[in-house]
């Protein structure tokens, strides 16, 4: 049954907060921005239910295999005890000399998540880097609880992330049910779908540290990206 909801204007009105030796300007303007906060969660739950609301994704007829940090592994086995999978192409091909700073930032971020994530969901990191390099790479960062395995065929990289095989992030979910594996939903906002004078991005974002960033006067800004070190070159 669909719930009528009050008018994001009306419950801003309602709103009682106050910060200390703010104008009458200052409360009006905030208080406008309130309703389209209240609207924009709004927008993200609706978009999020039609995402649950999916037809059946395609199934997975390909036996797609990695290298694990074990030994190979296939699709089947990434989902280990769980009926959803994530997988995340990071960008570290072996013509890459270091792990793309920004995937970094995604990934540093899910490390410390990770226990909770996996009480619902199995979630893995896949690059086209040999293995060996990869978890040389996690070590070097500290991580512990990311999942990595390389996709040494680029079998799965070419259907799901970049047809070219190209060095691109790739975010996809994957669903399981009587034995049959199937896709769910893959990010698809890039470049062809960014807006004039942004960055291409999808929505909602993926690592807090753009949304922490849009809380203040700065923003994002347009002259600064994450590095994988601050104590020299990126």
């Amino acid at each position: 049954m669909t719930q009528t909801l009050v008018p994001a204007e009306t419950l801003a009105k309602a709103n009682r907060a106050h910060v200390p030796n703010e104008s009458p300007e200052y409360r009006r303007a905030r208080n406008a921005l309130l309703a389209e906060e209240i609207e924009l969660r709004r927008h993200l739950e609706r978009v999020a239910q039609m995402r649950r609301a999916l037809p059946p994704g395609g199934l997975v007829t390909k036996a797609y295999r990695f290298e694990g940090e074990m030994g190979p592994v296939s699709l089947a086995d990434l989902f280990g005890d769980k009926d959803t999978l994530i997988v995340y192409n990071f960008m570290f091909g072996p013509q890459r000399k270091a792990m793309c700073p920004s995937c970094t930032s995604f990934m540093a971020t899910w490390e410390k998540k990770m226990a909770d994530i996996e009480q619902r969901v199995a979630f893995v990191m896949v690059a086209r880097s040999p293995i060996a390099r990869i978890l040389e790479a996690k070590a070097s960062r500290g991580w512990k609880n990311l999942k990595m395995v390389s996709d040494t065929s680029g079998d799965y990289t070419r259907d799901y992330a970049s047809a070219e095989d190209e060095d691109m992030p790739g975010y996809s979910v994957f669903t399981r049910k009587d034995g049959a594996i199937r896709h769910f939903w893959s990010g698809e906002m890039g470049g062809a779908t960014a807006d004039p004078g942004q960055d291409p991005r999808g929505a909602p974002d993926f690592d807090p540290l753009w949304i922490i960033l849009d809380t203040t006067p700065g923003g994002r800004g347009t002259d600064w990206y994450p590095k994988l070190s601050y104590d020299g070159p990126a």
